[in-house]
């Protein structure tokens, strides 16, 4: 069979048009996932501290950009800092380093979500610390995924006060964390991220185990400031 000049450009066209899309899909796999931490407190700083101690490419957001520019000179020339909207758009996976209180209005302003795998570290408390606002029927993490549309929400790290977040302060024990979450794919990706930090990620289900997770969490928060075990404990799940 003969083919004519246009039909062997056509030809030409539709091989070169899949050999660029496969290896577009090639190097999306071998990418590393870049990770956005939105916030420079004690929760914000300690696990972007940790992130680049482990060599996860990161980026960091903040309402006032030289707060994030800041906190990314001092962890090397590879780490980005500058607002929230920036850091969202460049990174695969959001941490909110965040007050429960603060997401929706952090997220308002953090453009297009989708696609988008956002941590959620949060526990609903008062101000005093000594009460949740959520409960029974609802979570933070539920809430949050309402407001951020397109994204998949996962909550992780709800029990874990700023001071273990770092692996050499946990003097080589490996402390749990309860990985929660709707989307199989998503809540693997933050429990290898997890892991990563030496953390052992325990798969604690759907999203809808937030109810539980973030009363363990407040719980958690009473042992260390008001039964005075300070800030050096972390719950665990354990087989008998």
């Amino acid at each position: 069979m003969k083919h004519s000049v246009s039909g062997k450009a056509t030809i030409a066209r539709f091989i070169s048009f899949h050999f660029i899309v496969n290896m577009q899909a090639i190097a999306k796999e071998d990418k590393p996932m870049k990770v956005a931490v939105i916030g420079t407190g004690n929760m914000g700083s300690g696990f972007a501290r940790a992130f680049a101690s482990a060599g996860v490419d990161l980026v960091i957001g903040h309402r006032d950009p030289a707060k994030a520019a800041a906190l990314a000179a001092e962890l090397g020339a590879t780490v980005e800092g500058g607002g929230i909207g920036a850091a969202v758009r460049l990174g695969d996976i959001v941490l909110l380093a965040l007050p429960y209180q603060a997401v929706a209005s952090v997220l308002s302003e953090a453009g297009d979500l989708t696609g988008k795998i956002l941590i959620d570290i949060s526990n609903p408390i008062t101000a005093d610390y000594k009460e949740l606002l959520l409960g029974h029927t609802t979570s933070a993490a539920e809430e949050i995924q309402k407001v951020a549309a397109g994204a998949q929400v996962v909550k992780a790290f709800n029990t874990i006060f700023a001071g273990l977040i770092s692996p050499e302060a946990r003097a080589s024990k490996k402390l749990q964390t309860f990985v929660a979450g709707d989307d199989a794919d998503a809540t693997a990706k933050i429990r290898e991220l997890a892991e990563k930090l030496s953390f052992e990620a325990v798969n604690a289900g759907p999203l809808s185990n937030s109810r539980f997770l973030e009363p363990i969490g407040e719980m958690n928060i009473h042992f260390g400031f008001f039964l005075g075990m300070g800030p050096t404990v972390a719950p665990a799940w354990v087989r008998v």
